[in-house]
């Protein structure tokens, strides 16, 4: 059972907006491309996991702190004996591992993984015993992409390479397994201790007078959008959607960015950029929102 579905990460999706919107640095356009890459692993390994019919407990994306240290966790799954602490890669092409290192094949060194793994396990050990639980952890570190290589990989049983990766969600669901209320405690426990957003999240800088307006393409990201009747249409690519959903998703764009204004009828207009009739706005946020007067002035919750 699922308990805790994955979400698109804070900072992955802060980039999602953005990056229609202006132009990121080298470094952040870097992070972004990064982030997107592990989520769609992560992705990957769910609609595995998904398939498992044994009793357990999964939880994707924990952000958990123990001793004033803030550790991340991709996937988690709760059995009656162990919990498998599960750190997914999601890198490509041919690397190779030599004295304990990690490399690609052009010989550039990358973060060992194991080395990350082995910390989030360590974490995690203690943030167990902290609040009184005592399973053993099984940790394993998974290459999820198959078009991913390995050269001279280690005999290893945490490392779980493409090609046996569906014996490893064979076998998870062969472990004998059921739970009890330890384990829905412990579920409980680790959910309730989740942070939404890390204290060392690193953004970018954005002002609102420097993003571009108007909606993006759901299709292309395109902000090249004109109006027809009721709805709007990509002039990059030719996708339509309903103004209705498209000045939504504005508005909850808007209401991420900038979490401390106020949602108002010329604010989201502005925002949107190609809606010209206030009144359309103005009804739709009547129509999804609850409007409250202050003064003079109407805003949006």
């Amino acid at each position: 059972m699922n308990r805790k579905p994955r979400t698109e990460p804070y900072l992955l999706l802060l980039f999602n907006y953005l990056h229609c919107r202006m132009n990121l640095s080298k470094i952040d356009n870097l992070n972004y491309t990064n982030l997107k890459k592990g989520y769609e692993g992560e992705l990957q390994l769910d609609r595995l996991a998904d398939k498992l019919q044994s009793e357990l407990f999964t939880l994707n994306d924990l952000l958990l702190e123990t001793n004033n240290t803030e550790f991340q966790i991709d996937s988690a799954i709760i059995t009656q004996t162990a919990v498998f602490l599960l750190e997914i890669k999601n890198y490509e092409g041919e690397h190779y591992y030599e004295s304990g290192r990690f490399y690609t094949i052009n010989k550039q060194e990358i973060s060992n993984p194991i080395h990350q793994l082995n910390r989030k396990e360590t974490l995690l050990r203690q943030f167990l015993k902290n609040h009184g639980f005592h399973l053993p952890i099984e940790p394993y570190l998974i290459f999820i992409n198959p078009e991913f290589t390995l050269f001279q990989a280690p005999i290893n049983k945490t490392i779980i390479l493409p090609t046996q990766l569906n014996r490893f969600i064979e076998k998870l669901d062969k472990h004998p397994s059921k739970l009890n209320g330890m384990h829905n405690k412990l579920v409980d426990q680790l959910i309730s201790a989740h942070k939404k957003k890390s204290s060392f999240l690193k953004q970018p800088n954005y002002e609102y007078k420097h993003l571009q307006k108007g909606i993006p393409c759901l299709r292309c990201n395109s902000l090249l959008q004109s109006v027809r009747g009721n709805k709007v249409v990509c002039n990059d690519c030719g996708f339509e959607e309903k103004i209705e959903s498209a000045v939504m998703r504005c508005v909850e764009e808007f209401m991420f960015l900038f979490p401390d204004w106020k949602v108002t009828t010329n604010g989201i207009q502005e925002w949107c950029g190609v809606v010209e009739s206030k009144k359309t706005i103005q009804r739709i946020l009547n129509k999804y929102l609850r409007a409250t007067v202050q003064g003079r002035w109407t805003f949006y919750v």
